[in-house]
């Protein structure tokens, strides 16, 4: 079930946040699952920054000049 995907990351950061703010982990648990939060996110920016270069490429007119519209 192990999907990477912005929105599976979302979910998953989600989820951490619901346990964090119920009061039942632990410091220790807090800080994993803190961490592990982390890590999410950083694969998160890494997705959007990934599909934002592709982006810009399909956007190049054709003598490969960036033509940056607003979406």
């Amino acid at each position: 079930m192990k999907k990477n995907s912005f929105e599976a990351n979302l979910e998953e950061i989600d989820t951490i946040i619901a346990k964090m703010e119920s009061g039942e982990l632990s410091l220790e648990d807090s800080i994993k699952e803190y961490e592990k939060a982390m890590k999410l996110l950083k694969k998160s920016s890494d997705l959007l920054e990934n599909v934002e270069g592709k982006l810009y490429q399909v956007m190049k007119d054709q003598e490969g000049e960036l033509q940056v519209e607003e979406l």
